[in-house]
């Protein structure tokens, strides 16, 4: 993946929440998004990679990049339904 900033319409700063919480409030910021609609997420916990991974998969969105900057998990999710 590119380690280019993706345009995004809505952001989510998750920072400091522990899992499920970055997860769960990413789902509902998608819910709330036309289709075709990207998402950034910020997250601090380390866990974050491996839910955001699954869940793109198994809720049909695209991952399109995910990165980290010193402590910060940041994610850019395409909602596709």
């Amino acid at each position: 993946m590119s380690t280019q900033n993706i345009a995004h319409d809505v952001e989510l700063d998750a920072c400091g929440l522990a899992c499920p919480m970055p997860l769960l409030k990413a789902k509902l910021a998608l819910n709330e998004m036309a289709v075709g609609a990207v998402l950034k997420v910020l997250a601090t916990d380390a866990g974050s990679q491996r839910d955001f991974r699954s869940f793109a998969k198994l809720a049909g969105h695209s991952l399109l990049q995910e990165k980290v900057e010193r402590t910060v998990f940041i994610y850019w999710l395409r909602k596709e339904c």
